[in-house]
Protein backbone atom coordinates (compact mmCIF):
# COMPACT_ATOMS: atom_id res chain seq x y z
CA UNK A 1 0.00 0.00 0.00
CA UNK A 2 1.21 3.29 -0.72
CA UNK A 3 2.01 6.29 1.16
CA UNK A 4 -1.25 8.16 2.95
CA UNK A 5 -0.57 11.38 1.17
CA UNK A 6 -4.55 12.89 1.30
CA UNK A 7 -5.62 15.95 0.78
CA UNK A 8 -9.17 17.31 1.40
CA UNK A 9 -11.17 18.44 -1.50
CA UNK A 10 -12.95 21.59 -0.31
CA UNK A 11 -13.93 23.46 -3.04
CA UNK A 12 -16.89 25.65 -2.08
CA UNK A 13 -15.09 26.65 1.12
CA UNK A 14 -17.29 24.28 3.44
CA UNK A 15 -14.74 24.38 6.49
CA UNK A 16 -16.16 27.85 7.14
CA UNK A 17 -19.66 26.66 7.78
CA UNK A 18 -17.82 24.61 10.36
CA UNK A 19 -16.99 25.75 14.21
CA UNK A 20 -13.69 25.61 15.64
CA UNK A 21 -14.91 22.18 17.66
CA UNK A 22 -15.56 20.67 14.23
CA UNK A 23 -12.28 20.98 12.78
CA UNK A 24 -10.49 19.86 15.59
CA UNK A 25 -12.55 16.18 15.96
CA UNK A 26 -12.57 16.42 11.89
CA UNK A 27 -8.52 16.49 12.09
CA UNK A 28 -7.91 14.85 14.78
CA UNK A 29 -10.09 11.45 13.06
CA UNK A 30 -7.91 12.32 10.12
CA UNK A 31 -4.25 12.06 11.23
CA UNK A 32 -5.42 8.69 13.07
CA UNK A 33 -6.77 7.29 10.09
CA UNK A 34 -3.15 8.46 8.35
CA UNK A 35 -1.18 7.06 11.34
CA UNK A 36 -3.13 4.20 12.64
CA UNK A 37 -5.43 2.58 9.96
CA UNK A 38 -3.82 3.16 6.16
CA UNK A 39 -0.52 1.53 6.66
CA UNK A 40 -2.53 -1.91 7.74
CA UNK A 41 -5.59 -1.53 6.34
CA UNK A 42 -5.37 -3.54 2.43
CA UNK A 43 -3.05 -6.33 4.77
CA UNK A 44 -6.21 -6.53 7.11
CA UNK A 45 -9.19 -6.54 4.25
CA UNK A 46 -6.65 -9.31 2.10
CA UNK A 47 -6.74 -11.50 4.70
CA UNK A 48 -10.30 -10.93 5.59
CA UNK A 49 -9.72 -9.94 9.55
CA UNK A 50 -10.71 -6.62 11.63
CA UNK A 51 -7.64 -4.74 12.73
CA UNK A 52 -8.77 -5.14 16.70
CA UNK A 53 -5.70 -3.16 18.10
CA UNK A 54 -7.35 -0.05 16.14
CA UNK A 55 -10.53 -0.06 18.54
CA UNK A 56 -8.82 1.92 21.81
CA UNK A 57 -7.90 4.27 19.16
CA UNK A 58 -11.47 4.49 18.02
CA UNK A 59 -12.66 4.80 21.39
CA UNK A 60 -9.70 7.56 21.87
CA UNK A 61 -11.08 9.93 18.64
CA UNK A 62 -14.37 10.15 20.11
CA UNK A 63 -16.37 7.38 17.28
CA UNK A 64 -17.88 5.60 19.86
CA UNK A 65 -20.84 7.37 20.62
CA UNK A 66 -19.92 10.71 19.98
CA UNK A 67 -23.01 12.29 20.67
CA UNK A 68 -23.89 10.81 23.71
CA UNK A 69 -23.47 12.66 27.01
CA UNK A 70 -20.50 12.86 28.92
CA UNK A 71 -22.56 11.49 32.13
CA UNK A 72 -22.56 8.18 30.23
CA UNK A 73 -19.21 8.53 28.33
CA UNK A 74 -19.64 9.66 25.67
CA UNK A 75 -17.97 12.73 24.07
CA UNK A 76 -21.34 15.34 24.54
CA UNK A 77 -20.66 16.16 20.71
CA UNK A 78 -23.50 17.79 18.08
CA UNK A 79 -24.18 15.24 14.65
CA UNK A 80 -21.94 17.27 12.67
CA UNK A 81 -18.86 16.03 14.12
CA UNK A 82 -20.52 12.53 14.46
CA UNK A 83 -20.74 12.95 10.48
CA UNK A 84 -17.28 14.20 10.62
CA UNK A 85 -15.93 11.09 12.32
CA UNK A 86 -17.91 8.96 9.89
CA UNK A 87 -16.51 10.85 6.79
CA UNK A 88 -12.88 10.40 8.21
CA UNK A 89 -13.42 6.82 9.35
CA UNK A 90 -14.66 5.79 5.89
CA UNK A 91 -11.60 7.62 3.78
CA UNK A 92 -9.96 5.06 5.42
CA UNK A 93 -12.28 2.12 5.11
CA UNK A 94 -16.32 1.83 5.26
CA UNK A 95 -15.55 -1.91 7.31
CA UNK A 96 -13.45 0.36 10.26
CA UNK A 97 -17.21 2.51 9.42
CA UNK A 98 -19.39 0.17 10.15
CA UNK A 99 -17.76 -0.84 13.42
CA UNK A 100 -17.45 2.48 14.73
CA UNK A 101 -21.54 2.79 13.31
CA UNK A 102 -22.54 0.04 14.96
CA UNK A 103 -21.16 0.46 17.97
CA UNK A 104 -22.74 3.78 18.33
CA UNK A 105 -25.64 4.11 16.20
CA UNK A 106 -26.86 0.70 16.60
CA UNK A 107 -25.85 -0.51 20.04
CA UNK A 108 -25.32 2.61 22.43
CA UNK A 109 -27.85 4.64 20.50
CA UNK A 110 -31.09 2.29 21.81
CA UNK A 111 -29.43 1.95 25.03
CA UNK A 112 -29.26 5.87 25.56
CA UNK A 113 -32.92 6.66 24.42
CA UNK A 114 -35.05 3.14 24.70
CA UNK A 115 -32.70 2.54 28.20
CA UNK A 116 -33.31 2.73 31.94
CA UNK A 117 -30.87 4.90 34.16
CA UNK A 118 -29.46 1.30 35.37
CA UNK A 119 -28.87 -0.07 31.47
CA UNK A 120 -27.21 3.23 30.49
CA UNK A 121 -24.80 3.85 33.35
CA UNK A 122 -23.88 -0.41 33.33
CA UNK A 123 -22.60 -0.59 29.41
CA UNK A 124 -22.67 2.87 27.75
CA UNK A 125 -19.37 3.49 29.74
CA UNK A 126 -17.77 1.06 28.98
CA UNK A 127 -18.81 0.89 25.06
CA UNK A 128 -17.47 4.26 24.69
CA UNK A 129 -14.12 3.19 26.00
CA UNK A 130 -14.15 0.51 23.31
CA UNK A 131 -13.81 -2.03 26.68
CA UNK A 132 -16.91 -3.63 25.47
CA UNK A 133 -17.63 -3.62 21.52
CA UNK A 134 -21.68 -4.62 20.65
CA UNK A 135 -24.02 -6.22 17.83
CA UNK A 136 -27.48 -5.31 16.53
CA UNK A 137 -29.74 -8.07 15.78
CA UNK A 138 -32.51 -7.11 13.49
CA UNK A 139 -32.16 -9.10 10.01
CA UNK A 140 -32.77 -12.64 9.73
CA UNK A 141 -32.10 -15.85 7.66
CA UNK A 142 -35.88 -15.54 5.70
CA UNK A 143 -36.61 -11.78 6.71
CA UNK A 144 -34.30 -9.43 5.49
CA UNK A 145 -36.19 -6.42 3.97
CA UNK A 146 -39.02 -7.66 5.83
CA UNK A 147 -38.22 -7.11 9.51
CA UNK A 148 -41.45 -6.78 10.55
CA UNK A 149 -42.15 -10.40 9.90
CA UNK A 150 -39.11 -11.25 12.11
CA UNK A 151 -39.64 -14.77 14.10
CA UNK A 152 -37.05 -15.10 16.67
CA UNK A 153 -38.84 -14.40 19.81
CA UNK A 154 -39.31 -14.73 23.53
CA UNK A 155 -41.37 -16.43 26.21
CA UNK A 156 -42.22 -14.93 29.80
CA UNK A 157 -41.26 -17.29 32.46
CA UNK A 158 -41.66 -15.94 35.24
CA UNK A 159 -38.18 -14.56 36.53
CA UNK A 160 -36.42 -14.55 33.21
CA UNK A 161 -37.66 -14.38 29.41
CA UNK A 162 -36.35 -17.85 27.22
CA UNK A 163 -35.05 -16.15 23.87
CA UNK A 164 -35.26 -18.30 20.50
CA UNK A 165 -33.97 -17.91 17.17
CA UNK A 166 -31.34 -16.45 14.13
CA UNK A 167 -30.20 -13.23 12.75
CA UNK A 168 -27.55 -12.95 10.26
CA UNK A 169 -25.03 -10.32 8.10
CA UNK A 170 -24.72 -8.68 11.50
CA UNK A 171 -21.70 -5.98 12.19
CA UNK A 172 -19.10 -6.86 14.78
CA UNK A 173 -21.26 -10.02 16.36
CA UNK A 174 -17.96 -12.19 16.60
CA UNK A 175 -16.48 -9.80 18.67
CA UNK A 176 -19.34 -8.25 20.65
CA UNK A 177 -19.40 -8.88 24.31
CA UNK A 178 -23.52 -7.51 23.81
CA UNK A 179 -26.00 -7.88 21.76
CA UNK A 180 -29.46 -5.56 21.25
CA UNK A 181 -31.73 -8.28 19.73
CA UNK A 182 -35.00 -7.77 18.51
CA UNK A 183 -37.48 -9.93 18.96
CA UNK A 184 -41.53 -11.18 19.57
CA UNK A 185 -42.68 -11.30 22.61
CA UNK A 186 -46.42 -13.72 22.86
CA UNK A 187 -48.32 -10.99 21.68
CA UNK A 188 -46.18 -10.62 19.17
CA UNK A 189 -44.98 -6.94 19.78
CA UNK A 190 -41.16 -6.12 18.92
CA UNK A 191 -39.02 -5.05 22.10
CA UNK A 192 -35.32 -5.18 22.28
CA UNK A 193 -33.37 -7.04 24.43
CA UNK A 194 -29.70 -7.15 25.84
CA UNK A 195 -28.08 -10.00 25.67
CA UNK A 196 -24.66 -10.91 26.85
CA UNK A 197 -21.58 -13.39 25.80
CA UNK A 198 -21.76 -16.05 27.71
CA UNK A 199 -25.35 -16.78 28.55
CA UNK A 200 -26.16 -20.12 27.95
CA UNK A 201 -27.49 -20.75 24.56
CA UNK A 202 -25.68 -17.55 23.03
CA UNK A 203 -23.30 -17.79 19.94
CA UNK A 204 -22.03 -15.87 16.88
CA UNK A 205 -20.56 -17.90 14.31
CA UNK A 206 -18.35 -15.71 11.99
CA UNK A 207 -19.21 -15.23 8.64
CA UNK A 208 -16.45 -15.95 6.11
CA UNK A 209 -15.92 -15.54 2.50
CA UNK A 210 -16.98 -12.22 1.92
CA UNK A 211 -15.99 -9.78 -0.99
CA UNK A 212 -17.00 -6.39 0.69
CA UNK A 213 -16.37 -5.23 4.47
CA UNK A 214 -13.45 -7.57 4.55
CA UNK A 215 -11.73 -5.70 7.38
CA UNK A 216 -14.66 -5.80 9.44
CA UNK A 217 -16.15 -8.71 11.67
CA UNK A 218 -19.39 -10.20 10.32
CA UNK A 219 -21.55 -13.54 12.06
CA UNK A 220 -24.70 -14.34 12.78
CA UNK A 221 -26.38 -14.59 16.33
CA UNK A 222 -28.08 -17.57 17.22
CA UNK A 223 -30.55 -17.81 20.48
CA UNK A 224 -31.04 -21.54 21.74
CA UNK A 225 -33.46 -20.93 24.65
CA UNK A 226 -31.29 -18.48 26.09
CA UNK A 227 -32.43 -17.10 29.51
CA UNK A 228 -32.46 -13.09 29.84
CA UNK A 229 -32.96 -11.21 32.99
CA UNK A 230 -35.90 -9.27 32.85
CA UNK A 231 -33.91 -6.14 33.74
CA UNK A 232 -31.83 -6.50 30.00
CA UNK A 233 -35.43 -5.24 28.41
CA UNK A 234 -35.32 -2.00 27.01
CA UNK A 235 -38.48 -0.56 28.61
CA UNK A 236 -38.83 2.76 27.05
CA UNK A 237 -39.77 1.81 23.35
CA UNK A 238 -41.23 -0.82 21.51
CA UNK A 239 -42.73 -2.08 18.58
CA UNK A 240 -40.87 -1.98 14.99
CA UNK A 241 -39.85 1.44 15.14
CA UNK A 242 -37.59 1.38 17.43
CA UNK A 243 -35.28 -0.33 15.95
CA UNK A 244 -35.86 1.76 12.99
CA UNK A 245 -35.71 4.24 14.75
CA UNK A 246 -31.80 3.33 15.62
CA UNK A 247 -30.96 3.20 11.41
CA UNK A 248 -32.15 6.47 11.09
CA UNK A 249 -28.99 7.19 12.96
CA UNK A 250 -26.91 4.73 11.20
CA UNK A 251 -27.88 6.19 8.07
CA UNK A 252 -27.18 9.46 8.88
CA UNK A 253 -23.52 8.21 9.91
CA UNK A 254 -23.47 6.38 6.17
CA UNK A 255 -24.46 9.66 4.58
CA UNK A 256 -21.22 11.34 5.68
CA UNK A 257 -19.19 8.28 5.59
CA UNK A 258 -19.76 7.76 1.69
CA UNK A 259 -17.95 11.33 1.17
CA UNK A 260 -14.79 10.09 3.17
CA UNK A 261 -14.62 7.09 0.02
CA UNK A 262 -15.48 9.29 -2.41
CA UNK A 263 -12.77 11.68 -1.68
CA UNK A 264 -10.21 9.14 -0.87
CA UNK A 265 -10.97 7.72 -4.66
CA UNK A 266 -10.65 11.35 -6.26
CA UNK A 267 -7.82 12.00 -4.53
CA UNK A 268 -5.73 9.02 -5.67
CA UNK A 269 -7.11 9.54 -9.23
CA UNK A 270 -6.26 13.06 -9.16
CA UNK A 271 -2.51 12.29 -7.93
CA UNK A 272 -2.56 9.22 -10.09
CA UNK A 273 -3.56 11.24 -13.42
CA UNK A 274 -0.56 13.86 -12.53
CA UNK A 275 1.67 11.30 -12.13
CA UNK A 276 1.09 8.63 -14.66
CA UNK A 277 3.10 9.63 -18.43
CA UNK A 278 1.16 8.29 -21.72
CA UNK A 279 1.89 9.64 -25.17
CA UNK A 280 4.81 12.25 -23.58
CA UNK A 281 2.70 14.31 -20.73
CA UNK A 282 0.90 12.97 -17.81
CA UNK A 283 -2.72 11.59 -18.79
CA UNK A 284 -4.36 14.19 -16.41
CA UNK A 285 -3.45 16.94 -19.21
CA UNK A 286 -6.22 14.41 -21.37
CA UNK A 287 -9.51 16.19 -21.59
CA UNK A 288 -10.95 12.57 -21.01
CA UNK A 289 -9.84 12.59 -17.65
CA UNK A 290 -9.96 16.09 -16.40
CA UNK A 291 -13.71 15.98 -17.87
CA UNK A 292 -14.28 12.35 -15.18
CA UNK A 293 -12.32 14.61 -11.94
CA UNK A 294 -14.41 17.65 -12.52
CA UNK A 295 -17.73 15.56 -12.08
CA UNK A 296 -16.38 13.92 -9.25
CA UNK A 297 -15.52 17.22 -7.65
CA UNK A 298 -18.77 18.56 -8.32
CA UNK A 299 -20.53 15.37 -7.18
CA UNK A 300 -18.43 15.14 -3.93
CA UNK A 301 -19.22 19.33 -3.29
CA UNK A 302 -22.67 18.59 -3.80
CA UNK A 303 -23.21 15.49 -1.09
CA UNK A 304 -20.60 17.71 1.03
CA UNK A 305 -23.42 20.60 1.12
CA UNK A 306 -26.15 17.97 1.76
CA UNK A 307 -24.75 15.75 4.68
CA UNK A 308 -24.12 19.42 6.45
CA UNK A 309 -27.28 21.06 5.55
CA UNK A 310 -28.81 17.25 6.95
CA UNK A 311 -26.46 17.86 10.13
CA UNK A 312 -28.25 21.10 10.92
CA UNK A 313 -31.23 19.65 10.62
CA UNK A 314 -30.42 17.02 13.03
CA UNK A 315 -28.90 19.13 15.62
CA UNK A 316 -31.85 21.07 15.57
CA UNK A 317 -34.26 17.66 16.36
CA UNK A 318 -36.10 18.40 12.48
CA UNK A 319 -34.15 15.59 10.52
CA UNK A 320 -36.80 13.07 8.89
CA UNK A 321 -36.46 9.30 8.37
CA UNK A 322 -37.10 10.64 4.58
CA UNK A 323 -34.20 13.27 4.31
CA UNK A 324 -31.71 10.84 6.29
CA UNK A 325 -32.31 8.12 3.93
CA UNK A 326 -32.61 10.89 0.87
CA UNK A 327 -28.63 11.67 2.04
CA UNK A 328 -27.40 8.53 2.61
CA UNK A 329 -29.20 6.94 -0.79
CA UNK A 330 -27.44 9.52 -3.05
CA UNK A 331 -24.47 9.90 -1.05
CA UNK A 332 -23.24 5.82 -1.31
CA UNK A 333 -24.58 6.19 -5.14
CA UNK A 334 -22.42 9.32 -5.16
CA UNK A 335 -19.21 7.43 -3.85
CA UNK A 336 -19.51 4.35 -6.03
CA UNK A 337 -19.78 5.84 -9.30
CA UNK A 338 -16.85 7.81 -8.14
CA UNK A 339 -15.02 4.76 -7.34
CA UNK A 340 -15.46 3.37 -10.44
CA UNK A 341 -14.72 6.22 -12.66
CA UNK A 342 -11.53 6.75 -10.22
CA UNK A 343 -10.94 3.06 -11.07
CA UNK A 344 -10.63 3.94 -15.02
CA UNK A 345 -8.72 6.57 -14.59
CA UNK A 346 -5.97 4.18 -12.64
CA UNK A 347 -6.30 1.94 -15.44
CA UNK A 348 -4.95 -1.45 -14.45
CA UNK A 349 -3.44 -0.28 -11.42
CA UNK A 350 -7.09 0.53 -10.24
CA UNK A 351 -7.50 -3.24 -8.81
CA UNK A 352 -3.91 -3.35 -7.21
CA UNK A 353 -3.72 -3.27 -3.46
CA UNK A 354 -1.46 -0.28 -3.35
CA UNK A 355 -3.95 1.63 -4.09
CA UNK A 356 -7.42 1.91 -2.01
CA UNK A 357 -10.07 2.10 -4.73
CA UNK A 358 -11.17 -1.47 -5.69
CA UNK A 359 -11.85 -1.83 -1.81
CA UNK A 360 -13.86 1.24 -1.51
CA UNK A 361 -15.89 -0.28 -4.55
CA UNK A 362 -16.38 -3.75 -3.21
CA UNK A 363 -17.54 -2.08 0.30
CA UNK A 364 -19.54 0.52 -1.53
CA UNK A 365 -21.61 -2.13 -2.38
CA UNK A 366 -22.73 -3.76 0.91
CA UNK A 367 -23.35 0.24 1.94
CA UNK A 368 -25.35 0.74 -0.92
CA UNK A 369 -27.47 -2.43 0.50
CA UNK A 370 -27.53 -1.66 4.28
CA UNK A 371 -30.06 -0.10 6.52
CA UNK A 372 -32.75 -0.92 3.87
CA UNK A 373 -32.54 2.66 2.22
CA UNK A 374 -33.84 1.37 -1.05
CA UNK A 375 -37.22 0.68 0.42
CA UNK A 376 -37.74 3.12 3.17
CA UNK A 377 -37.55 6.16 0.94
CA UNK A 378 -39.68 4.98 -1.85
CA UNK A 379 -41.84 4.02 0.86
CA UNK A 380 -41.94 7.00 2.73
CA UNK A 381 -42.22 9.39 -0.66
CA UNK A 382 -45.11 7.24 -1.70
CA UNK A 383 -47.37 7.36 1.78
Amino acid sequence: MKPDLFEAPDYYNLDELLSEEHLLVRDAAREWVKRDVSPIIEEYAQKAQFPSKIVSGLANIGAFGPYIPEEYGGAGLDYISYGLIMQEIERGDSGVRSTASVQSSLVMFPIWKYGNEEQKNKYLPKLASGEYMGCFGLTEPDHGSNPGGMVTNFKDKGDHYLLNGAKMWISNSPIAQIAIVWAKNEEGRIHGLIVERGMEGFSTPETHNKWSLRASSTGELIFDNVKVPKENLLPNKSGLGAPLGCLDSARYGISWGAIGAAMDCYDTALRYSKERIQFGKPIGGFQLQQKKLAEMLTEITKAQLLAWRLGNLKNQGKATTAQISMAKRNNVEMAIKIAREARQILGGMGISGEYSIMRHMMNLESVITVSYTHLTLPTILLV
